[in-house]
């Protein structure tokens, strides 16, 4: 069994979606991140950086796994699925995944932060990540024209780039052109593992069309930015 201590992020989805494609046994723990409960000791012994997700596998005595890459890995390679383990196959899975860890995921943040969160609206810095969030989609796009996934096959490195980059309208970068890229989200989307994983701990509705909830959605996370 594992205990996914997790919230509705891109990043926590990353866990939550793998344990699903994996058909893991797993019971979530909702980390309330306005409560700051992820700063709190209880969270800290399991996770030194006070982030989500972490897990615990109680499998392997009662092993606390955090960053949400390192739970990716951790999970593939209990299971031997969505990880190869021949070298060079392998080697393209991680390549992509920390392609994600390393730019799509902190451009899209940063993007999210200058783009939605932040009251002054600083339009170079605004301009400036999601330029380069919009040029990672590119690289991606490429490679989506050379295979119908990230590595090989389909692996972890579709699922964390995914969680992230399904969200593009809340970063406000445009995958218009993109088409090889497109077709990769639908074909993500269309999984039912990824639609599951994706409501966990909670489902969230999309805040694109709903002005309110939006703006109230950016005034809680302005507050927790700090933390």
């Amino acid at each position: 069994m594992i205990d996914l201590y997790t919230a509705a992020t891109p990043n926590g989805h990353k866990a939550s979606v793998t344990l699903e494609e994996l058909g893991l046994p797993y019971q979530t723990r909702a980390v309330d991140l306005s409560k700051n409960e992820q700063k709190q000791p209880w969270f800290l012994a399991i996770n030194p950086n006070g982030r989500i997700p972490a897990i615990v596998d109680r499998e392997l005595d009662d092993l606390a796994v955090f960053e949400s890459g390192a739970i990716m890995i951790h999970l593939a390679e209990k299971t031997g699925r969505l990880l190869p383990t021949a070298p060079a196959p392998r080697a393209r899975v991680l390549s992509w995944l920390m392609f994600q860890m390393g730019g799509i995921g902190p451009m899209m943040g940063q993007a999210n932060v200058f783009f939605r969160y932040f009251p002054e609206k600083i339009q170079p810095a605004i301009d400036r990540y999601q330029n380069e969030s919009r040029r990672l989609f590119e690289v991606l796009d490429r490679r989506l024209g050379e295979s119908e996934w990230l590595g090989d096959d389909f692996s972890i490195a579709d699922i964390a780039n995914w969680c992230w980059v399904r969200t593009y309208k809340w970063s406000g970068v445009s995958i218009d052109g993109l088409e090889n890229l497109r077709r990769w989200l639908d074909a993500m989307k269309a999984r039912p593992a990824c639609q599951r994983g994706i409501e966990v701990p909670v489902a969230v509705k999309s805040l694109i069309e709903d002005e309110k909830a939006a703006k109230e959605f950016a005034e809680r996370a302005r507050g927790m930015l700090q933390r």
